[in-house]
């Protein structure tokens, strides 16, 4: 059989990222006041935008609008083209974002809705958007820094997406809070696919991102530093050893001397174990809340975005026409028109869409922490993302963004949207349902007993475990000083001493 050079046609079918879908996760995980930043910028770039009410652009035109050549199409017949598949769902990581469903009001504000859900699309063509970081106001975010070098090292269109799934996985700290066989799922890919993308991340800067647990997080910086050998890796898979002060045993699990186990510990000092903290903001900034909730007097709660930093667009279809008239023999004014006519659509859909998930969410939440907001933290239950990704049929990685960044003011206060997210221990007695209690709330009421303890009777840790039992806690001791340590409170010993010192000044 002879030899020779040949043409085949192929098919064949690949993950991609597109523009507009990366733009999409950026603007659903950004606050309102970043969101004003890029709209502002958004107005300079491109005139066929105007600020003004988003509702205006689906209502039906006013008034005729100028008959146009025939060769010339019309800014509706434009926009239209715009759209392509405007049926088709956003995929933000493993799920589609679905849009919430119409309030009825343009989805400001949402009163004891009923939910369902149907499907919208980001639209527009394949034009390049700007980088939205570009346009921030605050510094580069650690999930923009991370994708920036991505392209750079896939090695496949597959393991690119997986990466980039992966990176918006990531919480502020660097970690991946989900198990990977869960994200290979979600993706549609086989686990070693998904274990390559993360080893892809985990060789990104700054390094131990990517990580699922502290020692993981050690141990990918003590290999970059080229300090990974036996005895360190025996330090970091014991690292709660060291925590409890167990030096005696970790010299014998370690097989090192008293001056190796010091260089030792030097060295893993020198680690970050919160390694995606370095992009976190430099400056506190003041908070403004983005989504308000309200008693509406009626024992339910009123919950709308913020309009003070809600920016709104409309297309100035005036504008659009006059450009279309007066181009109507030029092929080149009209592939402009269509290209900025197709993002200025894209882009206010793409918002309207993130405001009714934001809403979506923002419900869920104050329905499952009703009694956080009538009776305080004490009442504060246990919350997943999970569990509300389930109850509004969006993806958790879609929830996970939703809630970065966003504030949520009340008569209680203002507190960010991850605050009502969190873990709990068992609860019995009467009354509980057999429903768990927040780590917050216990919390709150072990502050609140050593507020109350008398210097001559300082409540030690079984104590305070015993007394937290008798009110229907299931806790231990040692879970009782893991709680007291996180809310910077000293052992019973450190108390007595400072309550002391105190009673003689």
């Amino acid at each position: 059989m002879a030899l020779g050079p040949r043409l085949d046609l192929r098919q064949s079918q690949s993950l991609v990222m597109t523009p507009q879908l990366q733009q999409a996760i950026r603007l659903l995980a950004a606050s309102n006041l970043e969101i004003e930043t890029f709209i502002a910028e958004a107005l300079e770039t491109n005139p066929l935008l105007e600020a003004g009410d988003v509702r205006q652009v689906a209502a039906a035109p006013t008034g005729d609008a100028p008959e146009l050549p025939p060769e010339a199409p019309t800014a509706d017949e434009l926009m239209m083209r715009g759209r392509g598949e405007a049926d088709a769902p956003l995929d933000l990581g493993g799920a589609a974002l679905d849009r919430d469903v119409d309030t009825g009001d343009g989805a400001r504000s949402l009163r004891d809705a009923e939910w369902g859900t149907s499907s919208g699309g980001a639209g527009g063509g394949d034009e390049d958007f700007s980088d939205f970081s570009e346009r921030q106001a605050a510094e580069v975010t650690l999930r923009e820094h991370l994708e920036a070098q991505v392209g750079a090292l896939a090695r496949s269109a597959e393991e690119n997406f997986a990466a980039h799934h992966i990176i918006g996985l990531l919480d502020d700290a660097g970690y991946l809070p989900f198990p990977l066989d869960e994200i290979a799922a979600d993706l549609g890919i086989d686990e070693p696919a998904a274990e390559a993308a993360l080893m892809l991340v985990q060789s990104l800067d700054p390094v131990g991102v990517g990580a699922r647990d502290l020692a993981e997080c050690i141990a990918i910086q003590a290999r970059e530093a080229d300090r990974y050998d036996p005895c360190m890796a025996a330090l970091i898979a014991n690292l709660e050893l060291l925590a409890r002060g167990e030096v005696e045993r970790l010299k014998r699990l370690c097989r090192v001397d008293d001056e190796d186990f010091a260089d030792m510990l030097r060295e893993l000092r020198s680690y970050d174990p919160k390694p995606g903290l370095t992009f976190a903001p430099a400056a506190a900034s003041a908070v403004v809340p983005d989504i308000l909730v309200t008693d509406n007097g009626k024992g339910g709660w009123d919950i709308a975005l913020n309009e003070e930093t809600l920016p709104r667009l409309v297309v100035n279809r005036s504008y659009a026409t006059e450009i279309a008239v007066g181009g109507a023999s030029d092929p080149a004014a009209n592939a402009w028109l269509k290209e900025k006519l197709a993002d200025a659509h894209w882009l206010i859909r793409a918002l309207d869409q993130r405001q009714r998930t934001i809403l979506k969410t923002a419900a869920e939440i104050v329905r499952q922490q009703d009694g956080f907001f009538r009776r305080g933290v004490s009442d504060l239950r246990p919350l997943t993302l999970r569990e509300v990704a389930e109850k509004v049929d969006l993806h958790e990685s879609t929830i996970s963004r939703v809630t970065s960044n966003k504030y949520l003011a009340c008569p209680r206060g203002t507190f960010e949207l991850k605050f009502f997210f969190t873990s709990g221990v068992g609860r019995t007695g009467e009354g509980t349902d057999g429903e768990g209690a927040s780590s917050a709330a216990i919390k709150a009421r072990i502050k609140a007993l050593i507020d109350a303890e008398d210097v001559k009777s300082i409540l030690s840790d079984q104590t305070l475990a015993e007394m937290l039992q008798n009110e229907g806690f299931d806790l231990a001791r040692r879970t009782v000083a893991k709680y007291r340590e996180a809310i910077g409170l000293g052992s019973s010993a450190e108390r007595r001493r400072a309550k002391k010192l105190a009673g003689l000044t």
